[in-house]
């Protein structure tokens, strides 16, 4: 793994999330991957760390207005559409096109900040049973270290319960 010491040697949007996260006082790097972390279990893999700990960045749509809605999620959970809906409206789901215009990330690297046009953020509840987290750094190799409290600061974000939980 590589980290963010060296910002010159980070992909362009990893480098913008870096940049940010030390604007914003986060000490922690930006950790290249050396294989991708598109999916949770695919980062927790190459992090050696529980699924549950990364906390994923979903973007839905929400449908009365077409504001981009951002769900961090833990890596182990599905989002209940319903739990959300009842905190921001109907949502749908966000295409390829969507996410890249609203977040200016690529799908894999949706950070939880810094996105081109501010969505309307919702944290799940479960991340904060959570010590230490991994979240994605604008890039699909891109990660960073952070606690639940620390992500709760940087975007503002309520914590609700949005886990699809089974019956």
């Amino acid at each position: 793994m590589q980290t963010s010491e060296n910002l010159d040697a980070l992909p362009e949007s990893a480098r913008r999330v870096a940049l940010m996260l030390r604007e914003r006082g986060h000490a922690k790097p930006v950790v290249m991957l050396p294989e991708t972390g598109k999916t949770s279990a695919e980062a927790a893999a190459g992090l050696g760390c529980e699924v549950a700990q990364i906390a994923k960045s979903i973007l839905f749509r929400r449908r009365e207005d077409d504001a981009p809605v951002l769900v961090i999620a833990s890596g182990a959970n599905r989002v209940d559409e319903k739990k959300v809906a009842a905190h921001v409206g109907e949502v749908g789901r966000a295409d390829a096109k969507f996410v890249r215009e609203k977040t200016g990330y690529a799908i894999g690297g949706v950070c939880p900040i810094g996105h081109a046009t501010t969505p309307v953020t919702l944290i799940d509840a479960d991340l904060f049973e959570l010590e230490s987290l991994w979240a994605a750094a604008g890039h699909p190799h891109a990660v960073f270290n952070l606690s639940p409290q620390e992500l709760a600061v940087l975007t503002g974000a309520p914590v609700v319960d949005v886990a699809l939980r089974s019956e």
